[in-house]
C-alpha cells in the first residue's frame, strides 16, 4: 500500500502528539486541529451583498479610517472629463483623480485591456518573466533617457525605490553617512522615509523618533542656486568625531520635483536644474526627478525634466501611468540602473499583469491619439482663460503658472477664501478643482480633455468667483 506524503505526515504528527516526551500543549493544539465539532462553530462569514450601503457616506463615518477630509458627495459613475453622483448630478472633472486619470473615465481602450488580462492572467510572482511588464519597461526606457525600470504600485513607492538606490550607490562609493537633498514645500509620498524627504514640516508632526525623522535627509529652497551649493559642500564635509569613528558623510542624491505640485505648482527653473545636475556630477551622487504627478505627458511634454534640458539619473512614475489602474514605477540610466541587485529590493504586485496591461494601454493612447499635442494646446487655452479671469477679478486672483495641463492660480492674501473654499465654491457650479496648498487652486483635468469642455470650466469657475466677490461684498 502506498500512502500520499501528507497521509504520512499526519500520522507522523499524530505519533509525535502521543508520544509520553509530547507536552500537554502540543497535544492540545493538535486536537483543536482535527477536532471537526470545532471547525463547524466557526462563524461563517457575512458576504457584501448583505451589508446595508444605503448611506455611504455613514459607511465612512463609521468603518474607514479618516485620513482625508471628504467634501458630501458620493460619485458612481463616469464617462470622459465627467462624473456623476449618486443622485445623478453630473460634474465636470478637472481633478481627474488628482492628475491620476489620464484618459478620464471609462476609457474604451483601457477597459478593453484591463478586462481582456484578467481573463488571462491578473497576477503571478515577480519569480517568473511576464510579457507585460517586460513590454512597457521597454517602452518607458525607449522613450525616455533610462535603462531599466523598477515596477512598484504608487507613487510614494517608487520614491520610496529611488531613495533605497541613492543609499546603496552612495555606500558602494564608502559613504556610510550619506544626504538626499530635497525641496522646501517638496511632496514625495506619505511612507516615513518620503514624508520625511517631503519637506513641509505639518506633515511630520506626530513621526518623530526624539524629534528626529528619518536620518540623512536635508532641505534647500526651491530655486535658490546659492543655497543649493552651500548645502551640498556642508554635507561633504565630516564632522571631525564621525571621521574618527571610520564614518564618512557624502551627497548620495539631489531630489527635486520638475515642478511643485503639492508645493502650490511652482515650475522649476533652468538655472537651477543645471545646477543641480552639475553638483551630482561633481560629486558622484545622483539626480533624482519625482515625476508622479508632472510626469505621463502632463506637463506637455512626457516627462516633466524634458522642460527643463536636465537628464536625471533616477527619475519616478506613478498617477497618470495606469490611467487609475495602481502601478509605480522607478527608472533608471548608466550606473544607477545596475544598483539593484536580487534581494535588494522587491514589490508582491510590482509590475504585475494587470497593471502593465493598464500601462501599455494608456501609452498605445497616448501614440494613437496624439495626446502630448492635446496637451499643449489644452494647456494654452487654459491659462489664456484664467489669466483674462485673474485680470477681472484682481481682488481675488494673482499669478496662473505652471505647464500642460498642471496648472495653478494663486488666491491673494487679502482675498477673504482660501484656495480650499473656492474649491466649495466652484463645486457648487458642478466644476470639480483642488487645492495645492492653502493659496493655490489647482487646475489637472483628464489629458482628454476638449475645448469645449475647458471652455465650460473657465465658465464657470468664473461664475464661482462672481458669486464670492458678491457675497463678500453685500
Amino acid at each position: 500500500m502506498h500512502l500520499h506524503p501528507s497521509t504520512l505526515l499526519l500520522l507522523a504528527a499524530t505519533a509525535a502528539a502521543f508520544s509520553p516526551s509530547c507536552s500537554s500543549s502540543r497535544r492540545s493544539a493538535l486536537s483543536v486541529a482535527t477536532d471537526p465539532t470545532l471547525v463547524s462553530s466557526t462563524p461563517s462569514l457575512i458576504p457584501p451583498s448583505k451589508i446595508d450601503a444605503s448611506s455611504v457616506a455613514s459607511l465612512f463615518e463609521e468603518r474607514v479610517q479618516k485620513t482625508y477630509g471628504r467634501y458630501p458627495i458620493t460619485f458612481v459613475e463616469g464617462k470622459g472629463c465627467w462624473l456623476v453622483d449618486e443622485e445623478g448630478t453630473k460634474y465636470l472633472d478637472f481633478v481627474s483623480g488628482i492628475a491620476t486619470c489620464a484618459l478620464g473615465h471609462a476609457n474604451p481602450e483601457l477597459t478593453e485591456a484591463v478586462s481582456a488580462q484578467m481573463t488571462k492572467l491578473h497576477h503571478v510572482s515577480n519569480l517568473y518573466y511576464t510579457p507585460q511588464q517586460a513590454k512597457l519597461a521597454a517602452w518607458l526606457c525607449e522613450n525616455s533617457c533610462a535603462d531599466k525600470a523598477f515596477f512598484c504600485n504608487s507613487g510614494a513607492e517608487s520614491n520610496e525605490a529611488a531613495i533605497k538606490l541613492a543609499r546603496r550607490h552612495a555606500s558602494n562609493r564608502g559613504i556610510t553617512d550619506p544626504v538626499i537633498i530635497t525641496a522646501e514645500q517638496s511632496f514625495h509620498g506619505r511612507t516615513l522615509a518620503t514624508v520625511t524627504a517631503t519637506a513641509q514640516p505639518k506633515y511630520h508632526k506626530g513621526f518623530t523618533y526624539g524629534g528626529e525623522m528619518v536620518r540623512g535627509f536635508r532641505y534647500t529652497p526651491y530655486n535658490d542656486i546659492d543655497a543649493l551649493k552651500q548645502l551640498v559642500e556642508e554635507i561633504n564635509q565630516t564632522p571631525k568625531e564621525d571621521a574618527d569613528a571610520g564614518r564618512k558623510r557624502g551627497l548620495a542624491a539631489i531630489m527635486l520635483e520638475p515642478l511643485q505640485g503639492e508645493g502650490g505648482i511652482r515650475p522649476g527653473t533652468l538655472e537651477f536644474f543645471a545646477t543641480a545636475r552639475q553638483l551630482c556630477d561633481d560629486n558622484g551622487a545622483l539626480l533624482i526627478c519625482d515625476e508622479v504627478q508632472v510626469g505621463m505627458g502632463r506637463s506637455g511634454t512626457l516627462w516633466g525634466h524634458q522642460q527643463l534640458n536636465v537628464q536625471p539619473d533616477v527619475f519616478t512614475s506613478a498617477k497618470a501611468l495606469g490611467g487609475g489602474v495602481p502601478i509605480g514605477a522607478m527608472m533608471a540610466r548608466g550606473a544607477a540602473a545596475n544598483v539593484f541587485e536580487p534581494g535588494d529590493h522587491a514589490s508582491t504586485y510590482g509590475g504585475n499583469p494587470l497593471a502593465c496591461a493598464a500601462g501599455l494601454a494608456v501609452a498605445e493612447y497616448f501614440s494613437e491619439h496624439d495626446v502630448l499635442s492635446n496637451v499643449q494646446e489644452r494647456g494654452q487655452q487654459l491659462s489664456a482663460g484664467l489669466e483674462k479671469i485673474a485680470t477681472r477679478f484682481p481682488s481675488v486672483l494673482g499669478e496662473v503658472r505652471g505647464w500642460g495641463l498642471l496648472k495653478g492660480v494663486v488666491i491673494k492674501e487679502d482675498a477673504g477664501c482660501t484656495a480650499a473654499e473656492l474649491v466649495g465654491d466652484a463645486m457648487k457650479e458642478r466644476l470639480l478643482l483642488v487645492a495645492a496648498g492653502p493659496s493655490v487652486v489647482r487646475f489637472v483635468p483628464p489629458l482628454i480633455v476638449n475645448k469645449d469642455e475647458v471652455d465650460e470650466a473657465l465658465v464657470r469657475f468664473e461664475k464661482a468667483i462672481e458669486k464670492r466677490v458678491a457675497s463678500s461684498s453685500s
